[in-house]
């Protein structure tokens, strides 16, 4: 539609951290290192095998997705548990002289009690969030469940239902890596017409980005253009001024309105002109909280 000379997709980045295993917060394997890559990402996605397979070997020599849950699980609490001792101690040191610090190590000790039951940070009640947020706890992050799978339970609804539930309220993801090797280099039509042989209707890598979108609170919106069409990543909820400010600063101090296309519309009119002739373009305001498939054009001014 528009023969943009780059088109650039809005990304998620993903970093492969080797499983962990049991010991890991007292440093079995490389337990320590790899605890640490999981305290500087925003969210967990948790890697479950669910497959029987002879050939490859499991550290623990049987498949049990709700042994190996919880055993990550344990490891998480009990970093964190070592985190909010450390934590405690210093804090009583500054109470002598800050009150405030005493109310501090009563919030502590109150998730440390829960965290001790074997409750993860993420489902503490009753505890003040700022504290569970400056502490920067494992356990208190997000989790995206992936369960991998052969390519019978792809196609079980309720084979993956019993798998959903070993985690649930926690978003799940179903992949068959053999399915995930097949799609690799596949045009669209042949990848779906695959994809359909195993009843699903998505890759495995697909589903993962939406459903770390939907996690992240994060959404998209377009900018469309003969130089580039280029999707932004935004939090959702974000109003238009807000979502400009990701472009650049400048477009959100100097606000004036967001002239957009819903991309549906603007797919199915088949170019801008007839989407506006179609009365498609709305000029939306301030206050105008974005939605996923905003097409885009900002307008603003900025005084010297």
């Amino acid at each position: 539609m528009y023969s943009a000379k780059k088109t650039i997709p809005a990304t998620v980045t993903f970093v492969d951290i080797a499983g962990l295993v049991a010991g890991a917060s007292k440093g079995e394997g490389l337990g320590n290192k790899f605890l640490a890559n999981i305290r500087e990402c925003d969210a967990i996605v948790h890697v479950v095998r669910a497959f029987a397979n002879d050939d490859i070997l499991h550290v623990n020599t049987t498949v049990d997705p709700k042994r190996d849950i919880e055993v990550i699980n344990t490891e998480l609490i009990l970093a964190d548990l070592q985190s909010i001792e450390r934590q405690i101690p210093k804090l009583e040191r500054e109470a002598k002289s800050d009150p405030t610090a005493r109310a501090q190590i009563e919030e502590m000790k109150k998730l440390q009690v829960e965290l001790e039951s074997g409750k993860l940070a993420s489902e503490v009640e009753g505890v003040n969030k700022e504290i569970v947020q400056s502490l920067q706890l494992l356990s208190s992050k997000p989790v995206i469940y992936m369960f991998n799978v052969d390519e019978f339970t792809l196609g079980d609804a309720t084979k993956k239902q019993e798998l959903a539930d070993l985690v649930s309220p926690a978003l799940s993801v179903f992949i068959c890596a053999k399915l995930e090797e097949e799609l690799r280099g596949l045009t669209d039509t042949d990848a779906q017409e695959l994809l359909g042989a195993y009843d699903v209707s998505e890759s495995g890598l697909s589903q993962l980005a939406r459903v770390a979108y939907t996690t992240l609170g994060l959404q998209s919106y377009l900018t469309a253009g003969q130089q580039e069409v280029r999707a932004w990543t935004i939090h959702q909820g974000y109003t238009a001024p807000q979502a400009a400010g990701v472009i650049h600063t400048d477009f959100e101090k100097g606000f004036i309105a967001a002239a957009i296309y819903d991309f549906d519309d603007l797919i199915a009119a088949g170019s801008e002109a007839a989407a506006k002739a179609a009365g498609k373009l709305r000029t939306e305001g301030r206050d105008y909280v974005m939605r996923p498939g905003d097409v885009v054009e900002f307008r603003f001014n900025v005084s010297k």
